[in-house]
């Protein structure tokens, strides 16, 4: 297996897809949505409900604070091939405070602004763990519930606010046709089948299992439905889980 071929599979070990599989191989990264460029003129522009910034170079350093002290350095792209691309928080000057896809959940870090390309977002996710649905947004307004599988009572999805990070075809059974991860990992399993425990977004082999708590913490949508959200929402989407 080549190297590159380790990284996807790596990358698409999150924490409750299915039951431990052994995958063989994952194809690279699908081609992404383009979200909506962010407005420079004063021509009427979609509701935003986020914006995303992607890494412009192939490093980006992330300070504690703006001006501040660099904690660590992202690689862009992604093992998984992934551009780098976080979920903008809020602004100060020439920074911009981002969510950063580590443990533990939540985490924060400023980049500098002039290292990034911002895109307005119109397009949001609300999973809810009790109900087992996914509302899909736009602009603010809910276009459509999804049913879901959730965590179960010992293997919880984690709850708080998100942002989709990479997009994958897995060629190994149990994920569907697409699996997005998520800067989300689980609060219980620090590792799961090779992969660092982190929740995906995907379709699932076990259809039955929707509309159930019934994963390891990972949200499964029937194919269809994954299908139907891989080819609309760009990377740095935010999804809250509730």
């Amino acid at each position: 297996m080549s190297a590159t071929a380790v990284a996807l599979v790596a990358a698409l070990l999150l924490t409750g897809c299915s039951p431990a599989a052994t995958p063989d191989a994952a194809t690279p990264t699908p081609t992404m949505p383009v979200p909506t460029a962010v407005a420079t003129s004063a021509a009427p522009v979609p509701t935003v409900v986020g914006t995303s910034a992607t890494a412009t170079d192939a490093t980006l350093e992330v300070y504690d604070a703006p001006s501040g002290t660099v904690t660590s350095t992202l690689t862009n792209p992604r093992e998984s091939g992934a551009p780098l691309t976080l979920l903008v928080e809020s602004t100060d000057g020439d920074w911009l405070q981002v969510q950063l896809a580590q443990r533990p959940n939540g985490s924060t870090g400023w980049v500098k602004a002039d290292a990034v390309t911002l895109h307005s977002l119109e397009y949001s996710l609300a999973v809810s763990t009790e109900d087992n649905t996914v509302t899909l947004s736009k602009n603010g307004a809910a276009v459509k519930t999804f049913s879901a599988a959730t965590g179960t009572g010992g293997t919880p999805t984690p709850h708080g606010s998100f942002y989709l990070t990479e997009l994958l075809e897995p060629t190994n059974e149990g994920y569907g046709p697409y699996a997005f991860g998520l800067s989300a990992f689980s609060d219980v399993l620090s590792s799961f089948g090779g992969g660092p425990g982190q929740i995906g977004l995907h379709g699932t082999d076990d259809e039955d299992s929707i509309g159930q708590a019934a994963s390891h913490g990972c949200i499964r949508l029937s194919n269809d439905d994954i299908t139907e959200l891989a080819g609309l929402l760009p990377l740095g989407t935010p999804i809250t889980i509730s």
